[in-house]
């Protein structure tokens, strides 16, 4: 065997990489000196892509497959280098492993609440948070734009730099949305949509892609919550008069409950005083018997006003609203309103054709009267 045949044999290298961290984005392939051999074998795995920079700067990026580092197979290397003829001697080049997998279960969420106007309660402040899944879509930008010379890239150097992406993202898109609040929790999945597609033009400036962005939950701060709970729970949205009235009843439902033994006094008291005040009756004032006296009735407590509900329509996909039971007649009677027409009222459990509610069904149930006779 000639002597170069043996030389040319022992620089033969194997040049691969395996993760076994699955939170690393690039590692670099060390070798002393940076030297790759001449006709090593490159094997590049699924999910994965191999960068090849030579002397600072990028000569080919290889896909899936296996390769043997030769000038026919490596056309941009060879513009790069001038290879010794018999020899073949190693070539100083680095090779950068790129992970083009997807890295699930990213969390995100607003560290700061969101300002919007929202058409039902006003200016108002939300929360979300939820998770996302990144991979690397161009392994030449990415290494360029972000890794650097960086020897193993880890996707916690990049997490946080998304995170305010999403966050800076989300802030402006739900704000020109105009979806109302309380339909948000409803279409989670479209909002999602919404915040992905905004997303992914800023985020290709560094060769990656959102695959998938999720939104666990959106809420609002604690005293909007509790406000809506309540007006939940009396079924009533947007009567301040009728707000302050439940209010103030519910403090006299409170303050009713007083101390037991306080409460025992009180009464027996109030008793005692009673008797001497029939006796006085029964006797007069000296001694004498009073005249007959007929005992009126007391007059009834009229009773508590009906509670008026608000209705929200859902049209095309919109929400509409809110309207009073008048301002449905009045869209029933115009064609506006049908059986088919889904409404939603505070304290209903999800939508419903309005001719399944009970309280809208008479709406397209009243006839006008007969007409009258012609005149003659």
């Amino acid at each position: 065997m000639p002597i170069f045949d043996f030389l040319r044999g022992q620089f033969i290298d194997v040049i691969h990489w395996t993760d076994d961290t699955r939170d690393t984005l690039v590692y670099r392939f060390e070798r002393e000196g940076h030297e790759i051999k001449y006709g090593a074998k490159l094997t590049v795995r699924e999910g994965q892509a191999a960068v090849f920079i030579h002397e600072g700067q990028l000569a080919d990026v290889f896909t899936p497959g296996l390769y043997m580092l030769e000038t026919n197979n490596m056309p941009i290397m060879t513009s790069l280098q001038h290879w010794d003829h018999g020899f073949n001697s190693p070539f100083k080049s680095e090779i950068y492993f790129v992970n083009t997998n997807r890295f699930t279960n990213n969390k995100w969420g607003t560290k700061n609440p969101i300002m919007l106007r929202d058409p039902e309660f006003g200016p108002t402040r939300i929360r979300a948070f939820g998770t996302y899944s990144i991979k690397v879509a161009d392994a030449a930008t990415f290494l360029t734009e972000i890794v650097g010379t960086d020897g193993e890239f880890t996707m916690d150097e990049i997490s946080f730099q998304i995170r305010n992406i999403i966050v800076q993202e989300f802030s402006q898109a739900i704000t020109r949305s105009g979806i109302p609040v309380l339909d948000m929790a409803a279409n989670t999945g479209e909002v999602g949509e919404l915040i992905a597609k905004a997303i992914g033009p800023t985020i290709a400036q560094y060769g990656l892609e959102l695959p998938e962005l999720y939104i666990e939950n959106i809420s609002l701060p604690p005293a909007v919550e509790k406000a809506l709970d309540a007006r939940t729970s009396r079924g009533i949205a947007g009567n301040l008069d009728d707000h302050m009235k439940w209010k103030a009843a519910e403090a006299m439902g409170q303050g009713g409950a007083m101390d037991q033994s306080m409460g025992m006094g009180f009464g027996a008291g109030m008793g005692m005083n009673m008797a001497q005040q029939m006796t006085q009756q029964q006797t007069g004032p000296w001694g004498a018997a009073p005249q007959q006296q007929v005992a009126q009735p007391a007059a009834a407590a009229p009773p508590p006003p009906p509670v008026e509900h608000v209705w929200h329509v859902a049209e095309n996909g919109q929400t509409k609203g809110p309207f009073s039971k008048a301002d449905l007649g009045r869209m029933a009677t115009g064609g506006e309103l049908s059986r088919e027409t889904h409404v939603w009222t505070p304290g209903q459990d999800g939508w419903k054709r309005a001719g399944d509610v009970q309280e809208l069904a008479q709406l397209f149930t009243i006839m006008p009267p007969p007409p009258p006779p012609p005149a003659g």
